[in-house]
């Protein structure tokens, strides 16, 4: 026999064999990851959400299964003693479950988006309890199922959201500026008053002690200003010399006489 067709042989038929392995030993089924709110809290009457996601490694298809079970918190209701299916989706149709929950229970999610949500309304003191959510996405089947706590309250007993709060707060702290803020106004232009009332009366009090001071004598020129015949406007002062001793020649009798002092008005 030929040691290289041997080989050749040997190799084919090892290739054959871990082709059929592979084709018949099914594949390792991954966990599947599900996620649910820890504690919902709805008013009694009202519209209450379950939200329940899933993370899967496999495409979700048709065969993929929701399953919604409740068990109740109080010893006296019928579904206390153990998980009762309230809602099943399968081959992208939903079926309700027990008759307390068929006409409540609504299924809101997406499952291409890998949303299984639902919701109850109208929520009632009743549905106070665990509602657990499990998906299957074969061949993802391992996985643990999520729970959520429903507690049904009176509405005086809702507790105030996160975000309300932070808006009451800054609301309340605005209003404490704005206060201070005229508060602070009103004082100044007190203040600001005050000071101009003082500087008044302090400055009535030395004009009330000063001695008046005395009208300025007019001058002889304001003297004849103000006498002076209202008229046309007359040449400068006028000066002239009388001779009494009746000789042209002489000069010692002159006297100087003034004839006016004219000003404009």
């Amino acid at each position: 026999m030929d040691p290289k067709w041997s080989n050749t042989r040997c190799r084919r038929i090892l290739l054959i064999g871990f082709t059929l392995y592979v084709a018949l030993v099914p594949k390792h089924a991954s966990a599947i990851d599900i996620h649910a709110d820890p504690e919902v809290i709805v008013q009694n009457g009202t519209t209450g959400i379950l939200r329940c996601t899933f993370k899967s490694s496999e495409v979700v298809s048709s065969s993929t299964s929701v399953t919604w079970t409740f068990q109740s918190s109080q010893p006296d209701n019928q579904f206390s003693k153990a998980p009762y299916v309230i809602y099943y989706f399968s081959n992208g149709k939903g079926f309700p479950g027990q008759d307390e929950f068929k006409d409540r229970v609504q299924f809101i999610g997406d499952i291409n988006k890998r949303d299984v949500s639902i919701q109850l309304s109208p929520a009632q003191f009743s549905d106070n309890g665990t509602f657990f959510c499990d998906v299957k996405n074969p061949p993802d089947v391992k996985g643990t199922q999520a729970r959520t706590e429903l507690r049904v309250v009176l509405k005086e007993s809702l507790p105030q959201s996160s975000t309300a709060m932070i808006v009451g707060g800054v609301c309340g702290a605005l209003f404490v500026l704005v206060l201070i803020a005229v508060a602070a106004c009103l004082v100044m232009r007190m203040l600001h008053n005050r000071h101009d009332y003082e500087g008044c009366t302090s400055l009535e009090s030395v004009s009330s002690q000063a001695p008046q001071p005395r009208k300025k004598v007019e001058s002889g020129r304001e003297g004849s200003r103000c006498t002076s015949p209202s008229g046309p406007l007359q040449g400068p002062v006028i000066y002239a010399q009388l001779d009494h001793s009746g000789s042209k020649n002489s000069f010692h009798k002159m006297e100087p006489v003034v004839y006016a002092d004219i000003r404009k008005n």
